[in-house]
């Protein structure tokens, strides 16, 4: 990764890119929501209060999946009946990215896919089985949750969503999948693994009392 600077528009502080490839970010200083164009930088929003949390991980954590190195360079936080979880933006030290959900001291590490005509929501009922990547997956629930904001980097535009559906999957040999509606025409689908937290040896995480 090379970091790549520029100032943000709104209040003229250094703004940071640890990732190449990130096209949004959220200035440290004033908070506001800046998109990377071909030219500069723009701002499109501003960030909210976070609503509070508990995780352990931080923009800048680090930690290892396997024996891949990785940091933590962004976060989008949902909302939803049971409280809230994170989905932490990775980066690898050979320069792809990945996700990191953390919910409820559950953890499970997944990756995009470049997976056509995935099923609308309507079409993914509880039970309802699917194949992909040669793996046989299963519905195992349908969340709604609602965007509560981000900060950081991130790979794609996000800063104005509202109501989300999750639709989560499971294999006999334990994969993880989720379809995600963010973009209800074009939806996105994620395939991975849980991890124990201990096994991903996190370093520079936020420290608690009592921890």
């Amino acid at each position: 990764m090379t970091e790549r600077t520029s100032n943000c528009p709104n209040c003229g502080a250094p703004v940071a890119f640890r990732w190449s490839s990130s096209v949004q970010t959220v200035c440290e200083y004033c908070k506001s929501i800046l998109v990377r164009t071909d030219v500069d930088l723009k701002k499109v929003g501003q960030v909210a209060d976070l609503p509070p949390d508990a995780s352990p991980i931080q923009i800048t954590t680090e930690g290892k999946y396997g024996d891949r190195a990785f940091v933590v360079v962004g976060r989008i936080i949902y909302e939803y009946e049971q409280g809230n979880w994170n989905e932490w933006h990775i980066v690898f030290n050979d320069g792809k990215d990945g996700w990191l959900s953390d919910a409820q001291d559950e953890y499970v590490i997944s990756f995009q896919q470049d997976i056509g005509n995935l099923p609308p929501p309507d079409k993914a009922p509880v039970g309802t089985q699917f194949e992909w990547k040669k793996i046989r997956f299963a519905v195992t629930s349908r969340t709604n949750a609602h965007y509560a904001g981000v900060e950081g980097e991130l790979p794609f535009e996000y800063w104005d969503k509202e109501d989300v559906i999750f639709i989560d999957l499971r294999s006999e040999q334990g994969d993880f999948a989720t379809l995600d509606y963010s973009e209800p025409e074009k939806p996105a689908l994620y395939i991975g693994k849980a991890v124990d937290f201990d096994d991903l040896r996190l370093t520079n995480v936020r420290k608690f009392e009592g921890w």
